[in-house]
């Protein structure tokens, strides 16, 4: 393919992505780290991230942000959420007309509340904007490993032709048109594996680990049903799927918070010494403010923000859990 792609980010997923496309399309990473960038260029690696893995010959890397994206057909943004609104302003002088955005973020912006296409698209009004998203764990699709994914986009011919810049060897890539839908079930899903993980840190069982991502991902459904999305889309790849890999993976940044906080950990010690974002921390706060805002009751997540946020404990939220007296399957709680 003729494609010319940027990808913004120099992480674990983005890595792993533009390596994934280099072998359909010519991809520029642009990460700000020049050490990083020298890396990826005469070593093929990216040891901060992705320890042992060899990427694509033909990914290139820079630390220009103007010569990622001035000729580029596509813009993969693979920044946290915290910057992602930044990194797109700071492109607005460069970038060609009216082409595609995917995001790979999973996460809200903090202030606004706001969707990361939904970003893009009050920056760039009129380019197209989806979601790749989905179960999927980097060092495995690194390794070779068969994994599965989503890109989910308004316009279904934009969204067809980027399923071919994406699908790669046994990394499937599917098909959507929920946009909203798939882009909260990778957002929601972060604060339910934060709880199943503090439940794992102090000693649950796999019962236990299984109602927490039952229940979690009933009050995702709720919630994404309820701000525009599709309630089939929390049973496909991009709900359900990336649940369970998130919830259960050892390789989960967000697990990895919760059972720190569950052995009895402070939140800020354990965010100073993590590598990369666990974006269900940074998330946290908007997601109660929409679940307030569309009045849907969301308990285990509202404990994940107390013990986060409240200086609340994961053996409380537990606790509080337990004492919430249960109805019908169907309802919450």
């Amino acid at each position: 393919m003729s494609l010319k792609v940027a990808l913004l980010g120099g992480g674990s997923w983005g890595t792993t992505v533009a390596s994934l496309v280099s072998r359909n399309a010519e991809v520029t990473l642009w990460a700000r780290d020049e050490v990083t960038v020298t890396e990826i260029n005469e070593q093929h690696t990216n040891e901060k991230y992705l320890p042992g893995a060899k990427l694509h010959v033909r990914l290139k890397a820079t630390a220009d942000i103007k010569a990622a994206v001035e000729d580029a057909d596509v813009i993969i943004m693979g920044v946290p959420s915290h910057v992602f609104r930044q990194v797109l302003e700071s492109i607005k002088p460069y970038l060609p007309a009216a082409i595609p955005f995917v995001s790979l973020t999973k996460g809200l912006e903090h202030n606004t509340g706001m969707r990361m296409t939904e970003i893009i698209n009050e920056v760039f009004p009129g380019y197209p904007a989806g979601v790749l998203t989905g179960p999927n764990l980097a060092r495995e699709i690194m390794a070779g490993q068969a994994a599965a994914s989503v890109i989910a986009m308004d316009d279904e011919a934009i969204a067809h032709q980027l399923q071919a810049v994406f699908r790669s060897g046994l990394f499937r890539v599917y098909t959507n048109d929920d946009v909203i839908g798939c882009e909260l079930g990778g957002v929601l899903k972060n604060i339910i594996a934060i709880a199943v993980g503090m439940g794992d840190g102090q000693g649950a069982g796999d019962n236990t680990r299984s109602a927490l991502i039952t229940r979690g991902l009933a009050e995702v459904t709720r919630l994404g049903v309820a701000m525009g999305g599709h309630a089939e889309t929390f049973a496909g790849l991009a709900g359900m799927g990336d649940m369970i890999a998130t919830c259960t993976s050892s390789q989960s940044r967000n697990r990895h918070v919760g059972v720190e906080l569950g052995k009895g950990r402070n939140i800020e010690e354990i965010i100073e010494q993590m590598v990369m974002v666990a974006e269900g921390v940074k998330s946290a706060p908007a997601v109660i403010a929409l679940a307030d805002k569309y009045q849907i009751e969301m308990p285990i997540a509202r404990d994940v923000y107390r013990v986060v946020y409240e200086g609340g404990t994961a053996r409380q939220a537990y606790r509080g859990l337990l004492r919430v007296a249960p109805g019908a399957e169907s309802e919450p709680g």
